[in-house]
């Protein structure tokens, strides 16, 4: 008869303790806090980029080349890449090979960004 009753009061006192850890939260929420984002430097890899929704048509410098492509714009010198994807699919695509293309970048033009706030 002892070793049930103290089976009992342990099982209270766990009781007691999991409602007492349950109801914390509630009595003392935690605030919540926003994550800060540090600012990229210009160097890095990271630098803020544009990319254009849905695919466009690319006319290189010259006039020569016409291409369906990826137009991406780096928002802190302004200069204006066409990544070629030669179809209307938003990614490069070879049928003829197995192997993913890689696109490579070409030079469009630059937006004067300073000039915004003039």
């Amino acid at each position: 008869m002892k070793n049930f009753t103290t089976t009992n009061v342990l099982l209270l006192v766990i009781a007691i303790a999991l409602i007492a850890i349950a109801f914390k939260p509630l009595r003392q929420p935690r605030p919540a806090q926003a994550q800060e984002q540090t600012p990229p430097t210009p160097t890095t890899a990271s630098d803020p980029l544009y990319v254009e929704p849905g695919v466009v048509m690319l006319r290189s410098l010259d006039g020569n080349t016409q291409v369906f492509g990826k137009m991406v714009v780096d928002l802190n010198t302004g200069s204006i890449w066409g990544f070629p994807t030669l179809t209307g699919q938003p990614y490069p695509v070879d049928i003829s090979s197995a192997k993913p293309p890689v696109s490579h970048p070409m030079f469009l033009g630059t937006f004067a960004l300073e000039d915004i706030n003039r």
